[in-house]
């Protein structure tokens, strides 16, 4: 998706930071909408509506895009929180602005008629009758008629607009919460390193002293020996998730021109070598 695309002008200016934050993190990890998918939990098609400004993201997702970015969350959430107060107004007003102008062009522009003139014409008498009931005068039953039904026609029309739109937003956040408990029905494992010398060589005690080769888009516990072993080096892969994402493969590549080996962010047996000391 192309994250240079406009957003919604009709956005308040806290949604407006918010997406516009959402957006960096996103650029700076340089994860993909599906590398962005798998580790939050959270469809493709749902980070293009959040970042897209179409749709406010939950705040699991917000949370999650600030954890695997290594992000503080607290004022992403306090974006989101404002932003809320203000999200359904929006889309209220723009839903029925947009109804009210169709309404509006639908409607018959009522045409005046020119009274007849000549001899030929004459008023017709009102009946004089003490109590009698005043008669319409001719023509003003078609046009009140009209009238009201336009007027319950719009009134119906927003009615049901509006209720459309409660409906609609009290759905989306079910269906959007339900998404991550059959996407990611557990936690991911969690990691430890435990640095020592077992027989002249450093091990973090995860993966059993392997010299698997991993390389980017790979994860699991080699994956994490690796990360804990780059630490040790000096060199930050993020944090030791067991998943060999963009900053991993940076720091991997940083080590092998360091160690003067061949810079291709693939750790094989040259490269873990080299980490083992």
């Amino acid at each position: 998706m192309p994250l240079s695309k406009p957003l919604p002008a009709e956005l308040d200016p806290s949604a407006r930071q918010l997406v516009t934050d959402l957006r960096r993190l996103r650029d700076h990890s340089e994860l993909t909408m599906r590398q962005l998918a798998t580790k939050t939990g959270y469809s493709a098609k749902s980070w293009e509506r959040y970042l897209g400004g179409t749709s406010l993201p939950p705040r699991e997702a917000v949370e999650a895009l600030a954890r695997i970015t290594a992000t503080d969350p607290v004022p992403l959430l306090a974006l989101r929180e404002i932003a809320v107060e203000t999200w359904g107004d929006r889309r209220t007003r723009a839903g029925a602005a947009k109804e009210q102008g169709r309404v509006e062009q639908a409607s018959p522009a009522r045409e005046e008629r020119p009274q007849p003139e000549g001899e030929g014409w004459k008023e017709r008498p009102q009946p004089e009758r003490e109590g009698a009931p005043a008669h319409p005068a001719p023509g003003r039953f078609p046009h009140l008629a009209l009238t009201v039904g336009v007027a319950a026609l719009v009134v119906a029309l927003l009615s049901a607009l509006l209720l459309v739109l409660r409906l609609d937003d009290d759905a989306t956040p079910a269906a959007i919460t339900a998404a991550p408990r059959s996407a990611a029905p557990s936690p991911p494992p969690s990691y430890t390193c435990h640095i020592t010398r077992v027989q002249g060589r450093w091990s973090a005690g995860i993966n059993k002293g392997r010299n698997t080769e991993i390389g980017y888009g790979d994860s699991g516990a080699d994956v994490a020996e690796a990360q804990c072993l780059l630490r040790r080096a000096g060199i930050s892969p993020g944090g030791i998730d067991g998943m060999f994402g963009p900053l991993t493969l940076r720091a991997a590549k940083t080590f092998q021109q360091r160690e003067g080996l061949t810079v291709d962010g693939m750790l094989g047996p040259h490269s873990w070598k080299a980490l083992r000391g």
